[in-house]
């Protein structure tokens, strides 16, 4: 979290409730598909099988219905956001972020509602269904970064002394940043490589050989590039929080380190998800881990750009 020099606000505390409640609505998701239970309620939304209420569901309609609830809860939750940032009169930057993360659940939600609509859910193996994860996948790494920094720009920072220079250094993180997005979109398309193709446990071999076989599906090809492309990303983040371990600014050393060692976490995690053929388990922990990668980048880029 964000140091503080002053007794955090109520608004500042509900909001780092509301980004821990985000990230059990993103983790709630991958559940559904890694359960193949996104269509559990068939091709209608926003009812669930025709009704308001499901009668008689079965397990896959029971996982289906619960997302659907508490992302539609997510929604309410993001309304209250932005009315309590207007009226305890948060910081324009605040408001701004508010409504952005607000938005950015709707178009969640409409995307959700896209593949639930178009059937791409379930065991549906086409590309388009793979094209719009990566795009759900993007979309929600806003609506993250939305959220945390309505969380850091309610905080009582510190100014950052202007002798600092910050502009390399924000250019460096943002460089990270793109290359964290690139490697979640390509890290979603595997998750589901892995629910519709289970690995067999150890073959790492085989989990790299199969990515140049043009006789397997595409899913099952494109496994080898999320791995690649992740160590490419770790090695980029490592190099820029070695540069801000030397900040002058005590706030971005922190955040910098944080930022690196949920990277060495993440990269654990993956190595053990190939390993292990991909439990679910293990690709929920890797999920959320991966966000919080991704929030301590958000965080790590806005300690740069404090006034």
């Amino acid at each position: 979290m964000p140091s503080l020099v002053a007794r955090p606000s109520p608004f500042h505390r509900y909001a780092r409730w509301f980004l821990a409640y985000l990230l059990f609505v993103i983790v709630f998701g991958a559940w559904v598909r890694i359960t193949h239970s996104g269509a559990g309620c068939g091709s209608h939304w926003p009812t669930c099988n025709g009704v308001v209420l499901p009668r008689s569901p079965s397990f896959e309609t029971l996982v289906e219905f619960s997302h659907r609830t508490t992302s539609g809860l997510l929604g309410l939750l993001a309304i209250g956001l932005v009315v309590w940032s207007f009226l305890s009169g948060q910081p324009r930057i605040v408001r701004i972020s508010t409504v952005l993360t607000a938005a950015l659940v709707l178009v969640e939600a409409l995307i959700g509602a896209g593949l639930v609509l178009r059937e791409l859910v379930a065991d549906d193996r086409s590309v388009a269904r793979a094209a719009v994860i990566a795009v759900h996948l993007v979309n929600t790494l806003g609506l993250t970064a939305a959220a945390s920094l309505a969380v850091w720009w309610s905080t009582i920072h510190e100014p950052l002394p202007s002798r600092i220079p910050t502009a390399t250094d924000r250019k460096l993180v943002l460089v990270a940043l793109a290359g964290l997005v690139l490697a979640c979109a390509t890290g979603a398309i595997t998750a589901l490589g892995d629910t519709l193709f289970p690995p067999h446990p150890g073959h790492l071999v085989d989990h790299f050989r199969d990515g140049w076989s043009n006789t397997q599906h595409f899913l099952i090809r494109l496994r080898a590039l999320h791995p690649m492309l992740a160590v490419v990303v770790a090695s980029v983040v490592f190099g820029v929080t070695s540069r801000l371990a030397t900040h002058e600014d005590p706030t971005t050393r922190r955040c910098a380190r944080r930022f690196r060692d949920a990277v060495i976490g993440q990269v654990t995690l993956g190595i053990l998800d190939i390993g292990l053929a991909a439990p679910g388990a293990l690709q929920l922990a890797h999920l959320l881990v991966a966000q919080l990668v991704w929030i301590s980048g958000v965080w790590t880029f806005a300690s740069l750009r404090r006034a």
